[in-house]
């Protein structure tokens, strides 16, 4: 399968540069990346954006991806590995993107367990990254582009996890 053009953000002139700037803003209020990545895994598994993933040690290893626990998010609720403030965030980011088959989709419950381990600035950065995973979802599943690697660019093996920081 190959892409029905260009990704949108690069065929529009002046679109790249705001999101980019989206993106670091998101990243700069105390969120571990490590977070955001997980998330950014959980929105795209819901949506079908595949994003590829080391399945052995030895892809970790030469990735440098630390976080072994990459390959589990998507059973997150029966793994031990997750922290509570991760688990708060995956389940709002579960919530926030499966919108259309229930009246309150992202209920009390959920929110208040994302409140009480996210401050007011971080658990808006978490809802502002949910809404742009969803969007670089539907863009790239539109336009059908290449399925994701964990890495910014296999042949030099960025791991997710620094990904960004390398970006900036």
């Amino acid at each position: 399968m190959s892409p029905r053009m260009p990704n949108p953000s690069l065929v529009v002139p002046d679109v790249l540069p705001p999101m980019r700037a989206l993106v670091k803003a998101v990243n700069s209020v105390g969120v571990p990346l490590q977070t955001l990545v997980l998330i950014h895994l959980r929105v795209s598994q819901i949506n079908g954006r595949t994003v590829h993933l080391p399945r052995k040690q030895k892809e970790f290893e030469a990735a440098g991806e630390e976080d072994h626990r990459l390959p589990l998010v998507e059973t997150w609720r029966e793994q031990t590995c997750f922290t509570d403030a991760e688990r708060s965030v995956l389940a709002l980011a579960e919530a926030a993107t499966r919108i259309d088959d229930r009246v309150d989709p992202v209920s009390d419950e959920v929110w208040e367990e994302a409140a009480r381990h996210w401050n007011q600035v971080q658990l808006a950065a978490v809802v502002l990254h949910i809404g742009l995973v969803n969007l670089w979802n539907r863009v790239n599943v539109a336009t059908k582009q290449e399925p994701v690697d964990w890495r910014i660019n296999p042949k030099t093996w960025t791991p997710m996890t620094s990904r960004l920081t390398a970006a900036q």
